[in-house]
C-alpha cells in the first residue's frame, strides 16, 4: 500500500501505476483537502470567485447563481468530454489519475474530499476511465482528458473493467462506488491541470530508463564481439570531460566488460611492442564512432533523463490548477499554475536524446550486418548459404524506417502553440501532446533495440565466444537465446522480435 502525503516517489508512481499496488491517503492528507473545502465554501460568499461564481476562459465576465453552481461543473464536465483518437492506455490512465490524486491531496483545490475517495477506488479496483488521446491543448491544463476523468467521477461516461468496456453507472452500481459529489469547484478542480501530460511523462520516463540500460548493454555487448580496445571507455579519458552523464554511462560499461575475456588493452598491442617498421595496419587504430563514442552519445540522454525526471517529480508534487486555495493566509489566488510548458519542454528534450538512442543502435546494426565494416561477421549475419539465404537482411528494414519515424517525431511540440478559447488561451504548451510523441519514439526504440538484440544473438552464435563472454553479458544472453534461436535456415521473425521487444519493456538489463 502507498500512502500518498505531499511527496509522491518515482518508485511510488512506478509501483501503483506499472505494478498496480494500492494507494491510500494519509490522515494529514484527508485532513489538508477538507479543511481546504470549508475554507472555500465560506470565502466565496459574497465574493468573485473564477469558476465557483463566473463562468469560464473568456466567460469568465458573467456571474453565476449561487443556485446554480453544481449545474456549473456538471456543464463543464460534460461539454468538455470531447476526447477524440485513440483511447489512453490502462498505463497512461492509471498515471494521469494517480498525478491528479495526488496534486488534490495537498489542499489547495477546495474539493469535497469524496474527488478522492473516488478516485482511490477506482484505482484500487482496476478501473480504468476511458479517455482519448486527442483534445488538450497543454493550458488551462489538459481539460478534455481530464474531463473524461471527471465524467467517470461523477458516475458517467465509460470505463474499462475486467476486460471489457461498459458504462460507468452500470460498473458503479455493480461494485458500490458512489459518484463523486459535485459541490463548489470539483469539476474546474478536476480538469484544471497538468495531469495527463505529467503522468505519461512520468511512465515515459520509467520506460526510458529502461530502455537507455539495455542500450548501454548492447553497447558493450558489441565492444565484446569486434574485441575492441578499452581505453575509449577508460575512467582516465572520460573524466577529462566533466558531463556526468558520460562518466556514468562509461563507468556502466566499464563494470559490464570487467570480465570480458574480448576486449583489448591498448598499451598492450600498441604501446609495449614495437611497429616501427609497419607502415600500413591492418587492424583499426581506433573503433568507429558508433562504439567509441558511446559515453559521449548516451552520456546526453542519461543527463537529460536525470533532468527530466526532476522537473516531472516537482509537477507531480505541485498544486497545478487555478485558483489555488491557501488556507494558511486565508486567500485565494488567481494564475496560471495549469500552464504545461515545464513538461512539454521536457518531453521535447527526452524525444530528442531517445531518438539519438535509436539512431546509435541502427548504426551498430549496420556495423554488425556490413562485412566491410566489421571484418569478422559474414554479410547480414548469414549463418547458412550467402546468395540463397538471407539471415538478418530483412529485418535491419524495419529498425531503419522505425528510427526514420523516430527522427520525424523528434519536431518540436513546445514551440507549436496555436491560440484557442476565443485567444483567452493565446500561448499554450502542448504538452500532451509532446508526452503521446515521446511515448511512440520510445516505444520505437524497444522496436530497434529488439532488432538489435536479435542481431547480437546471431553474431554470437556465429562466434562461438561464450567462454570468453563477460559475466553481465552471459547471464542476460541465456534467457534472450530462449527467445530467439539461432537462424540458420531462413523463418518469419516478426513473433521472434515481438518477444524480444516485450522482454526488454519487463525485464531489467542489469540486477
Amino acid at each position: 500500500m502507498i500512502t500518498l502525503d505531499k511527496e509522491l516517489t518515482l518508485s511510488d508512481f512506478q509501483q501503483v501505476v506499472l505494478e498496480q499496488t494500492k494507494v491510500q491517503l494519509s490522515i494529514d492528507a484527508r485532513n489538508r483537502m477538507i479543511a481546504s473545502h470549508q475554507f472555500l465554501e465560506k470565502f466565496s460568499q459574497n465574493k468573485v470567485i473564477y469558476g465557483v461564481n463566473t463562468g469560464f476562459g473568456p466567460m469568465a465576465q458573467y456571474r453565476v447563481a449561487n443556485e446554480d453552481a453544481v449545474n456549473l461543473q456538471l456543464n463543464l464536465i460534460r461539454s468538455h468530454a470531447s476526447g477524440a483518437g485513440a483511447v489512453l492506455s490502462k498505463i497512461d490512465v492509471r498515471a494521469l489519475m494517480l498525478a491528479r490524486l495526488n496534486t488534490l491531496s495537498l489542499g489547495k483545490s477546495g474539493i469535497d474530499i469524496s474527488v478522492a475517495d473516488v478516485l482511490i477506488e477506482l484505482l484500487n479496483l482496476r478501473i480504468t476511465p476511458l479517455i482519448f488521446e486527442h483534445g488538450g491543448v497543454g493550458a488551462s491544463g489538459d481539460l478534455v482528458q481530464l474531463a473524461h476523468l471527471a465524467l467517470v467521477l461523477i458516475g458517467e461516461g465509460e470505463v474499462f473493467y475486467n476486460g471489457e468496456r461498459r458504462n460507468t453507472s452500470q460498473v458503479f452500481q455493480e461494485m458500490n462506488i458512489k459518484p463523486a459529489k459535485i459541490s463548489i469547484r470539483e469539476g474546474l478542480a478536476i480538469m484544471n491541470g497538468t495531469s495527463a501530460m505529467t503522468g505519461i511523462g512520468l511512465v515515459n520516463t520509467l520506460y526510458a530508463e529502461q530502455l537507455l540500460n539495455w542500450s548501454v548493454f548492447c553497447s558493450s555487448v558489441i565492444n565484446e564481439i569486434v574485441k575492441a580496445y578499452d581505453d575509449h571507455l577508460s575512467e582516465e579519458l572520460n573524466r577529462a570531460k566533466l558531463h556526468k552523464g558520460q562518466q556514468q554511462i562509461a563507468a556502466l560499461m566499464r563494470k559490464h566488460l570487467n570480465d570480458s575475456g574480448l576486449t583489448r588493452s591498448r598499451k598492450e598491442d600498441f604501446y609495449n611492442a614495437d611497429h616501427a617498421k609497419i607502415e600500413l595496419f591492418k587492424e583499426k587504430v581506433q573503433e568507429y564512432y558508433s562504439l567509441r563514442c558511446v559515453p559521449q552519445v548516451l552520456g546526453p540522454v542519461k543527463d537529460t533523463l536525470s533532468h527530466t525526471s526532476k522537473i516531472l517529480l516537482e509537477e507531480v508534487n505541485s498544486a497545478n490548477d487555478n485558483p489555488i486555495i491557501d488556507v494558511e493566509t486565508e486567500q485565494v489566488y488567481h494564475g496560471g499554475n495549469f500552464h504545461g510548458d515545464y513538461i512539454s519542454l521536457e518531453m521535447d528534450k527526452l524525444r530528442l536524446v531517445m531518438t539519438k538512442m535509436s539512431m546509435l543502435a541502427e548504426r551498430q546494426i549496420n556495423y554488425l550486418l556490413n562485412p566491410k565494416l566489421n571484418d569478422i561477421l559474414p554479410a547480414f549475419v548469414n549463418a547458412s548459404k550467402l546468395g540463397l539465404n538471407f539471415g538478418m537482411q530483412g529485418a535491419q528494414f524495419p529498425a531503419v524506417s522505425t528510427t526514420a519515424e523516430n527522427q520525424m517525431l523528434s519536431n518540436s511540440m513546445y514551440v507549436h502553440s496555436i491560440p484557442n478559447n476565443n485567444d483567452n488561451q493565446d500561448i499554450v504548451s502542448m504538452g500532451a501532446n509532446s508526452a503521446l510523441m515521446t511515448r511512440k519514439v520510445i516505444d520505437n526504440c524497444y522496436e530497434v533495440l529488439a532488432t538489435q538484440i536479435a542481431t547480437i544473438l546471431q553474431a554470437l552464435y556465429i562466434l562461438d565466444y561464450d567462454e570468453h563472454l563477460s559475466s553481465a553479458t552471459s547471464l542476460r544472453i541465456s534467457d534472450l537465446r530462449k527467445i530467439f534461436p539461432q537462424i540458420k535456415e531462413d523463418r518469419v521473425l516478426y513473433e521472434d522480435m515481438k518477444r524480444l521487444k516485450d522482454y526488454l519493456k519487463t525485464q531489467q538489463a542489469y540486477d
